[in-house]
Order: C-alpha cells, then sequence, then structure tokens
C-alpha cells in the first residue's frame, strides 16, 4: 500500500435521519431516509451506493470512448433488489446497463467498437466499486474510544 492509498469521507449527521459527507476536497453530498428537511427528495445510502457503482464505470468508460468521439447520449442505469433475509439487509442482482449514443462518423465508428470491452474493462479490472463488492470486502465498524 502506498502512502496516497488512502481514501476517506467524514459523515456529519444534519438532523433526524440526514446527513452530509465531506471529502477531503471539501465537496459535499447530503443524503438520508429517503426526503429532506424542506419536503425535497434526497438519496438514500443505497441509491448511493448504485450511484456509486454506476459513476465509478461510467467515468472508465467515458475516458476510453470519448477521446475518439462524444456521444450524443450517455447514460448508464444500475438497478438492484433490497432483500433482508437470514444474512442481514443486502442488494442482489445488481445490474449496471449502459444506453450510449455517438453520432456518425469514423472516431465515433472507433468508440461504438471500443465501447463493449471498455465496459467490460471497467467491471473486469478498472472500476473500484463494481470490485470491491463483487470480490467482497470486510467491513470494521467501531465506535472511538471503545
Amino acid at each position: 500500500m502506498t502512502d496516497n492509498s488512502l481514501r476517506s469521507v467524514n459523515v456529519e449527521r444534519t438532523g433526524s435521519g440526514h446527513f452530509t459527507a465531506t471529502n477531503a476536497r471539501g465537496a459535499t453530498i447530503s443524503f438520508g431516509t429517503g426526503s429532506g428537511t424542506d419536503g425535497e427528495a434526497v438519496f438514500t445510502p443505497v441509491e448511493l451506493l448504485l450511484a456509486a457503482l454506476g459513476g465509478c464505470t461510467a467515468v472508465d468508460v467515458d475516458v476510453a470512448t470519448s477521446r475518439h468521439a462524444e456521444p450524443v447520449r450517455f447514460s448508464v442505469e444500475v438497478t438492484g433488489n433490497k432483500v433482508g433475509d437470514e444474512l442481514g439487509n443486502r442488494m442482489t442482482d445488481l445490474v449496471v446497463t449502459f444506453s450510449v449514443d455517438f453520432p456518425e462518423g469514423e472516431g465515433a465508428d472507433r468508440a461504438r467498437t471500443i465501447l463493449p470491452r471498455a465496459v467490460k474493462a471497467s467491471h473486469d479490472r478498472l472500476c473500484t466499486v463494481s470490485r470491491t463488492v463483487e470480490i467482497g470486502t470486510p467491513v470494521k465498524a467501531t465506535v472511538e474510544g471503545a
């Protein structure tokens, strides 16, 4: 492990069922139990997991394909089923679906050819989020001072 391998976010409670995560660069995202303090919708932690799966692989695929052509449509849908059973609450049947269109032209033809390989490479080795979920990494929960 290198000194720059550590990643972290800090999560602060901002109200009943509402939280804000802040990364080391100062960016924030609010989330909670499904609705915000003023009735606006917020992401739940499970939805953030789905967004992280889609976002991680979307970044990989965009880097590989957009150097050849700018997409006219680039959408990633991530679905899964939340279940609770003898193993506890968890997500199953996670699916990441790309819908990408490129304009006409030679560069766009290359991008279309690269697209399936880029999705596979992201899934098989590049996307840290999906690799962590698929391989399975133990999560240690502690209480400071305990």
